[in-house]
């Protein structure tokens, strides 16, 4: 089992001193979050990518991705193609952070990368749900 899936932090979103709802504090790994279920692991990802849209202006896959999965890190314009891809949205297309169109597939294929495996549709969707009663 991956360590964002151990961690029920599918976006491997790493340890800060931001606090999420539903994030196990302290976590107990050194590095990376962890969250009370996989569903408020996905909630993190949602406020995470909206706060970069509100925050930075960052409204496309790859503005985002860019920050977040950064080329110092990451081989970010292959990490970017799987998510347009897998999305079915162009990657230089504006992203609206409050529609469950374009955010539920984006994250569900960021969480694919991160992970290794396909993303449990019902859990993102539950994230959103979450995220968005928030």
């Amino acid at each position: 089992m991956s360590r964002g899936l151990r961690n029920c932090n599918p976006g491997n979103i790493r340890r800060s001193r931001v606090r999420y709802v539903g994030e196990v504090v302290p976590s107990r790994d050194r590095e990376f979050k962890e969250f009370q279920s996989m569903a408020y692991g996905y909630r993190a990802m949602f406020v995470l990518l909206d706060s970069y849209r509100r925050r930075y202006g960052l409204s496309t896959i790859r503005q985002m991705l860019n920050r977040y999965a950064p080329p110092t890190e990451n081989f970010t314009e292959g990490y970017i193609r799987f998510v347009a891809e897998h999305s079915g949205i162009s990657p230089d297309e504006e992203l609206n952070t409050r529609s469950p169109r374009d955010m539920v597939p984006v994250v569900s294929a960021m969480s694919e990368i991160e992970n290794g495996v396909k993303a449990v549709v019902k859990d993102v969707e539950e994230g959103w749900r979450l995220f968005i009663a928030s």
